[in-house]
């Protein structure tokens, strides 16, 4: 179904198309042209035949008609020349043919027949006129064609013949004009994968020609140099928030615990230990917001390692077990030994410890950790026995600082599937949410 809907493939097919119908057009062209030349020029020897044959019955009546008759048709002097003259009884008086045939009424005008000559062994394709004669008998006279039809023929066997190598070579046209389209197409298709993968430098290769395909590889490195300078900008930019941010931040609460050990209310105690839960709230409020958008900017991959995913699984289910256990959760993992990938891995663990976290604060009873190998994937799932995510809402849930109503009395910030989401994306994947029937299921893809 990919290859019918192929643009390239469109495209040779039509370059083939227009070629045979051109080919077609041309040799059936030339075909109707030689033969209306063939029968034009026949019949007008046909009209003087005629003309000349009348002419003689004129001075000499029924004699001189058929003396000229017998003359004309002498094979000798006039090889092709068809003649019948009847009497008004239809019987046979002079010519070269034994019989008017029997479908040719002299109205008819002009014709082309097949006919037998007195002497013939076979029929010969000619263009005859039927003419009535004063005294009532007929006039036949004609001019043979079958050595021009046949010589016709052979030109058309030709010109068919070349046809066929035409649409040949039209085949071959078609799909060298296809296949130049598609490599120079795969160029610019394989530098924006590379720049998707995170090769920034990456840049579609130009070939000093005067065409649309160099315009848009000029046009497409121009786009790529001006998003990695805009990149390198972000990258600035949120390092620089990050630290402009966390240092009042620092200090903020740095101050408050002052206050806190200072202060002998127990009232303002309280207060003050609750701001400083805040503060460490939006702090990392903070650091989660920059880690997405530095992930869904593509930053971070100069981090990738090839990892054990396997053992990063157990190692979060060890993780949380206590904090699990304590809240009257189990939690397992299963994977196969030997699963790696190229990872970022503090923020795939990230990811997952946000789905772990998810699953203690909205499912219950068993949280499932899994890793599979799917093709050129690498699938991670975290599953529970919650109440899930209604299919409407799931986009929602998946948007930033996104909560749905069942979300809002537990702590967080709305963050932690949107981090999960740009995790997967960064690593060439996609995050999903399914049902685990009961409860959630969120499936995580990575490259391999």
């Amino acid at each position: 179904m990919r290859v019918t809907r192929s643009t390239t493939l469109r495209f040779a097919a039509l370059i083939f198309f227009l070629q045979l119908i051109g080919g077609a057009g041309v040799l059936l062209t030339v075909r109707q042209l030689t033969r209306a030349e063939i029968t034009g020029d026949a019949q007008t020897y046909a009209e003087r035949l005629r003309d000349d044959l009348l002419g003689a019955w004129r001075q000499g009546g029924q004699a001189g008609l058929a003396a000229m008759a017998d003359a004309r048709s002498d094979p000798d002097r006039l090889p092709r020349s068809a003649i019948l003259v009847i009497d008004p009884q239809g019987r046979f008086v002079a010519g070269n043919l034994a019989a008017w045939p029997p479908t040719l009424d002299p109205e008819d005008g002009a014709t082309t027949i097949d006919l037998f000559r007195i002497g013939g062994e076979e029929s010969e394709r000619m263009r005859v006129i039927a003419t009535h004669l004063p005294d009532g008998g007929r006039l036949l006279t004609g001019h043979v064609i079958e050595g021009e039809l046949h010589v016709a023929s052979v030109m058309e066997g030709a010109m068919l013949a070349a046809l066929a190598l035409g649409v040949i070579l039209a085949g071959l046209a078609a799909w060298a004009a296809a296949q130049m389209i598609e490599r120079r197409l795969n160029a610019t298709v394989a530098t924006a994968e590379a720049i998707a993968a995170g090769d920034l430098d990456k840049r579609v290769p130009l070939h000093d020609a005067d065409d649309a395909f160099e315009a848009l590889a000029h046009s497409v490195n121009h786009m790529l140099d001006r998003i990695t300078m805009l990149m390198g900008e972000l990258k600035i930019a949120t390092d620089g928030l990050a630290h402009d941010l966390r240092s009042p931040l620092t200090r903020l609460r740095a101050m408050l615990e002052k206050a806190l050990t200072a202060s002998q209310d127990p009232e303002a105690r309280e207060m003050v230990a609750r701001s400083i839960e805040e503060g460490d709230r939006l702090l990392a409020m903070l650091d989660t917001a920059l880690r997405i958008t530095r992930a869904e900017a593509g930053l971070g991959r100069e981090a990738f390692h090839r990892t054990d995913v396997s053992a990063l699984l157990v190692d979060m289910a060890e993780v949380y077990g206590p904090l699990a256990e304590e809240r009257g959760f189990t939690i397992e993992a299963d994977a196969p030994d030997g699963l790696t990938a190229p990872v970022h891995r503090e923020l795939l663990g990230q990811a997952i410890a946000n789905l772990i976290d998810n699953a203690l604060k909205y499912g219950r009873g068993r949280i499932h950790l899994a890793a599979r190998a799917e093709g050129e994937m690498l699938a991670i799932t975290v599953a529970d026995d919650g109440p899930g995510i209604p299919v409407d809402r799931r986009g929602e849930a998946l948007r930033r600082f996104g909560r749905l109503d069942a979300a809002r009395s537990e702590s967080g910030a709305g963050l932690g599937l949107s981090l999960a989401a740009a995790a997967a994306r960064l690593h060439g994947g996609t995050l999903e949410l399914g049902d685990n029937n009961p409860g959630l299921v969120v499936r995580l893809t990575i490259g391999r």
